[in-house]
């Protein structure tokens, strides 16, 4: 164990360091990539500011050569309008050149001066437009300029989104970093203690000289069990040996707190029978339980059931005997489901549904099998397995999978003898897929337990009403009937089924229970989930 723990505490330090690792190469390649950018954002400012002062020198250039021209084509309009002038001096009113039909001076003086003032106009207006249109620049370089620009934004954009996600990526490295730092110092504590307080492992062989059978009967009782479950084989098969010497029984009396069917006074023959013997009497009850009309309770059934097969003066000898066995051998999935639900401790519907569960997917299993050869493929009874279990997770439905041999060498077109897995052996026990099928059935009873416990927020010992177990409930499994809510609202507060006012809240106000009470009860039912759970709601 101590070297288990020292590689555990080797292993996850060598999972840090490479994780560490890990984050800092994608820390230097966001690095790199950000001074990249910088880079490239740098590279184009410089080259804007370029274009912007090509752009002023431009304009100075240009401003210059406009007042050069305007002066320019002063001069040219005076000398023109001097040359004008002269003509006209020299020519006599009156006169005709060349026969050209004379005009009247006067007429002529004044439309030359209103084309003129027409020039100037044009001219100023003109030079205004130029002013004004002297920062504009073409609309094929400001939609050039736009496009890189939105370009440039975009990649800004993104550069932002991708340094969000890895810092956040960064913090929840870090968060696992410390998390794992805290389990590997509580690894480490626990390992200090193992150190400190631990004895060493039972040699457990030494079993198989005192164990009826040898060492061949306790390499089968040892098989797949841990030491506890070892400690509880040892502990039957001495039970089992000292039962068989027993002659006779201690007649426990007649006070209240004694089971109805053990209720006497004075010794009881012990009938000494085989556990094979035990386990065919209990079958054999079961199936008379299951086919009986009238109920009633099932320690009154039990003991009238030993009468009926044994005899009035028997029945307690029998009674006696049976009881001892099954209370012995908790580790027979028969006798154990046998002995809680006689102590009360389950309902006799666990057992009656779950044989009914396993009836079912035998029919749905023989139904896929049209060759009836008994074998299926793999992927079939997969296929199966996720019908008849809608809720069930995919983990489970894998670790039902493994039970009957599925492996990762295994192919979905593998054929699997399906009849197998619901055969017993001669003592009662079951198959591991079977096995397997009970132990998620209880740990998703424990887990629906435990998550009704915590949305009722209360302190175990606190009452809570029948109003808030419903809306509780309804809550937690939205596609639960009335039917079915009525069954646990009735297991929870021992009231009948039918008088449960699902619909007078004021009756469901005054009614009230222990929240510990109420869960021990619905753990003694056919408890578990009717729908699937609400989706989360998406963030």
């Amino acid at each position: 164990m101590n070297e288990d723990c020292s590689e555990r505490v080797l292993a996850m330090r060598a999972e840090e360091r490479y994780e560490i690792s890990v984050l800092k190469k994608e820390k230097m390649n966001l690095l790199k990539l950000i001074d990249k950018k910088n880079e490239e954002k740098i590279s184009l400012q410089s080259e804007v500011a370029k274009l912007r002062r090509s752009l002023a020198e431009e304009y100075l250039r240009y401003l210059t050569e406009r007042d050069a021209r305007k002066i320019l084509i002063g001069d040219l309009n005076e000398l023109r309008y001097q040359q004008e002038d002269m003509s006209l001096a020299q020519n006599p009113a009156g006169a005709s050149l060349a026969g050209v039909p004379r005009e009247d001076p006067m007429k002529l003086t004044l439309a030359l001066k209103m084309t003129r003032q027409d020039l100037t106009r044009t001219q100023m207006e003109l030079n205004t437009m130029k002013a004004n249109s002297g920062d504009v620049v073409p609309r094929r370089d400001l939609e050039m300029q736009e496009k890189t620009n939105m370009e440039l934004q975009e990649q800004l954009e993104s550069l932002r989104a991708d340094y969000e996600e890895v810092r956040k990526e960064h913090e929840l490295l870090l968060q696992l970093h410390m998390n794992t730092l805290k389990e590997r110092d509580q690894f480490y504590n626990e390992l200090q203690e193992i150190q400190r307080t631990s004895t060493p492992r039972p040699d457990w062989t030494k079993c198989e000289s005192i164990i009826a059978g040898g060492p061949e009967r306790w390499l089968v009782l040892a098989e797949g069990k841990n030491s506890d479950q070892l400690v509880d084989v040892l502990l039957e098969e001495i039970g089992m040996g000292l039962l068989r010497e027993k002659d006779f029984f201690p007649g426990l009396g007649f006070g209240d707190a004694i089971p109805p069917f053990l209720r006497f006074d004075g010794p009881v023959k012990n009938k000494k029978p085989s556990k094979k013997e035990v386990v065919n009497l209990l079958k054999d009850a079961w199936k008379e339980r299951i086919a009986e009309e009238q109920k009633e309770s099932f320690p009154d059934f039990f003991f009238n059931f030993l009468e009926r097969r044994f005899g009035v003066n028997e029945a307690m000898a029998w009674a006696y005997t049976i009881f001892e066995n099954i209370k012995l051998f908790r580790s027979s999935e028969i006798m154990n489901q046998f002995y809680a639900v006689l102590m009360g401790k389950n309902l006799e519907s666990v057992y009656i549904n779950q044989k009914e569960t396993l009836s079912h997917l035998l029919k749905e299993l023989i139904s896929v099998d049209t060759q009836n050869e008994g074998s299926i493929t793999m992927e079939q009874f997969s296929t199966i397995l996720k019908t008849n279990f809608p809720l069930k997770k995919e983990e489970q439905i894998q670790e039902l999978m493994e039970a009957v041999g599925w492996g990762p060498d295994s192919s979905n077109s593998d054929m699997l003898n399906y009849r197998s897995l619901f055969h017993e052996d001669e003592e009662g026990q079951s198959e591991p897929f079977v096995q397997r099928l009970w132990e998620q059935y209880e740990s998703e009873k424990e887990a629906y337990l435990e998550e009704l416990k915590q949305e009722l927020d209360l302190d175990p010992l606190e009452e809570v009403t029948l109003l808030k177990m419903r809306g509780t409930l309804m809550n937690m499994d939205p596609t639960m009937d009335k039917q079915t809510l009525s069954a646990y609202l009735s297991q929870a507060y021992q009231i009948p089924a039918i008088d449960v006012p699902l619909e007078d809240e004021e009756r469901q106000g005054i009614i009230s229970i222990k929240v510990e009470t109420a869960l021990d009860r619905l753990r003694m039912a056919d408890t578990k989930r009717v729908g699937p759970r609400e989706p989360e709601p998406a963030s």
